[in-house]
């Protein structure tokens, strides 16, 4: 597995992870059918790539069924009580490593990522360096500044903006629909597909009840079967990014999705494309188990923190997962 790695390295120092890392035109360049390329991606997996991820819209914008989080390559672990993740995944994710890894993601059929303007920088030097991915922003609307942040995602250049599922959740909590409502103008009178993102399943219900429709939806989808869940009488609307708790049974940023049975019920309604979002419980839920309960319950595409060593795995999952639940109750939207 070393030896492996070390040759992955090799070969990726003259091909695309390269060029991502700081390389420019005077470097040598990796056709599609050159042996150094089929060495690259015979190291990196790729070759056991299943086949081609599938696809589907938003508004105008096509993109893979699997989009990219940006919590693990950001730091941001919802690692429960492990206090030392954060900065483990920060020392991992240097910039050569988030670039490699979204250049396998790129190789893999992986076209699209999530990011916050804070990481418009790392973002811009990867498209200078011969990335090509699409881009979801997180954007933090507030009654008193509706478009700044906004405003700031398109001047980065982002593909898409949507409202970040915290700030759903306290708009809707404080009654203040009217925000919600506006940034969803605003995104789109600039010309971009306008999303609300929700952790509580109130936000999707209160924003169809008054008639503000999204091109789509970010709410967080995962089943509570796994052993850091916390108890059904112990969970409470709008506590997700709340402050953690020191009860085991209570809230400590180790559940997402408080009640997935009423967002498959909800959500099943929804006529607009939904990007369910930790899918696996930030890490609790095997993939295999997670996909497919999110596509085969409703979701459209997923977002998905995935390692280097994972992107491979992880496509193919999808992948069966997908093929499997063609046929679902919910129609695909998208």
């Amino acid at each position: 597995m070393e030896s492996s790695r070390r040759d992955f390295l090799k070969i990726a120092a003259a091909g695309p992870v390269a060029a991502a890392a700081g390389a420019r035109g005077d470097e040598a360049k990796v056709d599609g059918m050159s042996g150094a390329t089929q060495k690259y991606r015979e190291a990196a997996g790729l070759d056991k790539l299943k086949g081609e991820l599938p696809k589907g819209k938003i508004g105008s914008m096509t993109l893979s069924r699997i989009i990219i989080g940006n919590n693990l390559i950001g730091g941001w672990a919802h690692s429960r009580d492990l206090i030392y993740v954060p900065d483990l995944l920060k020392a991992y994710h240097t910039d050569p490593k988030v670039f490699e890894t979204l250049h396998l993601a790129e190789a893999a059929g992986i076209d699209t990522m999530c990011v916050i303007n804070a990481q418009a920088d790392l973002y811009r030097k990867y498209r200078e360096n011969g990335g090509k991915i699409q881009t979801i922003c997180q954007t933090y609307p507030k009654p008193d500044d509706v478009t700044g942040d906004i405003d700031l995602a398109i001047d980065n250049g982002f593909t898409t903006m949507y409202i970040n599922g915290a700030v759903g959740d306290r708009l809707t909590r404080t009654h203040r629909l009217d925000v919600i409502a506006a940034a969803i103008e605003h995104i789109r009178r600039q010309g971009y597909p306008a999303g609300i993102g929700a952790h509580s399943v109130q936000v999707p219900m209160a924003c169809e009840a008054a008639g503000i429709v999204p091109d789509y939806y970010v709410k967080t989808f995962h089943h509570e079967n796994y052993w850091s869940a916390i108890p059904r009488e112990n969970r409470r609307e709008f506590t997700v990014d709340g402050h953690p708790q020191p009860g085991h049974n209570d809230w400590h940023d180790n559940m997402f999705d408080l009640f997935p049975d009423q967002t498959e019920e909800v959500m099943g309604k929804v006529k607009a494309p939904w990007i369910a979002f930790k899918v696996l419980a930030a890490g609790a839920i095997h993939p295999r188990d997670g996909f497919n309960f999110a596509f085969q319950n409703g979701a459209d595409f997923l977002c998905v923190g995935i390692f280097d060593f994972q992107i491979v795995e992880d496509v193919n999952i999808a992948i069966d997962a997908l093929a499997a639940n063609r046929e679902r109750q919910r129609p695909w939207y998208g």
